[in-house]
């Protein structure tokens, strides 16, 4: 995304070097120099007009470029001063299955964090470049945040686009997230799941692995049922279920393009059509399949859902169903749930918006986080207390 703004802010350099070449060119054979003043007159007056328009080119093209590199060095400015309070660090890590899965974490730099945020990314997505903006708020905001991209999905390994068991992506991720909660340096903090979209439903499906070891879940758009409106006929979900057997990564499933219908702002489109760590075609057989396998799960048994969360939902979402958003909070199991329903705001909350809804939404997920991270819970009192057992004895 940032290689795209620094590539058109340079552009009009090209202009103003060629142009001055152009123009220099004509100062050496001045107007009224011996040479120019045999040719027709006609002629002479069109290079008049032409050296006129240049100069009015080169004044553009010098004034585009001084705001380029003002712009340049105003994005550069922010990036630094995001950097003087947030470390960004890489790492690959090898599954059960023996393939490289990319791990990134942004962690506060001058203060110990306030709780341990794991991010679960959408369908198509990845961690490193769509989920950056974030990340990088919700570190400036105190909380250290540890992200993973799955099997076939951004810098990880496997083929782009392929899910062939989303039990082995959820499992992928307990792995990683339950060993980095049970680090040295890391126990005795809260630590919450936060899943946009797919994300969601990968976030709701490591909980129940373990019911009790998340304190909180930060739910946005979550997949517990994918919309009707991108979602083909029962009749040719069957035939394709059929075939899945036979060419499960065939790129055939006939809906619409979910970068449309997911991001309100064009740019946003542009940038993850943009990301070569994006997978933009057709959904594959398995991984619909397995899509439509989970959200009909998740459905079915949202009361099994125990741990404290906030569901957010944009109220003109197509892809994810806002109505069972809306179930999800009244028949959740969880004593702690909030939900939040937004009025004229698409499925991608988080990046996809106008910067003003998406400063409403931020406010409302860490406004929610500060207020559980400050007083702690029973499942952190009890393990401070056996820790502290542990060195009496």
């Amino acid at each position: 995304m940032r290689e795209s703004k620094l590539t058109t802010f340079i552009a009009p350099r090209q202009a103003y070097i060629y142009a001055s070449h152009v123009y220099i060119g004509f100062y050496i054979y001045n107007i009224d120099s011996p040479v120019l003043s045999t040719l027709n007159p006609n002629l002479l007056n069109s290079i008049r007009v032409l050296r006129i328009s240049l100069s009015l080119i080169i004044r553009l093209a010098v004034f585009q470029k001084n705001l380029s590199f003002f712009l340049i060095s105003s994005t550069l400015r922010i990036m630094a001063s995001d950097m003087d309070f947030v470390k960004y660090e890489e790492e690959y890590i090898l599954n059960p299955r023996g393939m490289k899965l990319f791990t990134c974490r942004w962690l506060p730099k001058n203060t110990k964090p306030k709780a341990l945020i794991f991010i679960c990314h959408g369908y198509a997505m990845e961690c490193s470049i769509t989920m950056n903006s974030t990340a990088m708020r919700l570190a400036k905001a105190g909380f250290a945040i540890y992200g993973i991209d799955y099997e076939g999905h951004g810098k990880s390994a496997g083929l782009q686009g392929y899910v062939k068991s989303f039990d082995d992506v959820v499992d992928d991720c307990t792995n990683h997230f339950t060993n980095i909660c049970e680090s040295k340096e890391n126990k005795g903090k809260m630590r919450y799941l936060m899943g946009e979209s797919m994300g969601g439903a990968v976030a709701l499906l490591v909980h129940r692995k373990k019911p009790d070891f998340w304190d909180g879940a930060v739910l946005v758009a979550p997949m517990c049922k994918i919309a009707d409106d991108i979602k083909p006929s029962p009749l040719v979900i069957s035939a394709l279920t059929k075939l899945c057997k036979f060419i499960p990564t065939w790129k055939i499933i006939p809906t619409n393009d979910i970068i449309d219908v997911a991001f309100k702002m064009p740019e946003i489109r542009k940038q993850v059509r943009e990301n070569p760590y994006c997978y933009k075609g057709r959904p594959r057989l398995q991984t619909g399949y397995e899509l439509l396998r989970v959200s009909s799960d998740l459905e079915q048994r949202l009361d099994e859902v125990t741990l404290p969360f906030i569901v957010l939902h944009g109220e003109d979402d197509k892809v994810t169903d806002k109505s069972v958003s809306k179930q999800l909070h009244d028949v959740a199991s969880s004593h702690d749930k909030t939900l939040k329903m937004y009025p004229d705001m698409w499925h991608g909350l988080l990046y996809g918006e106008t910067p003003e809804n998406i400063e409403v939404v931020f406010a409302d997920i860490i406004s929610w986080l500060d207020e559980r991270s400050c007083f702690g819970n029973a499942r952190l009192e009890g393990e401070l207390k056996s820790e502290n057992d542990g060195v009496k004895r």
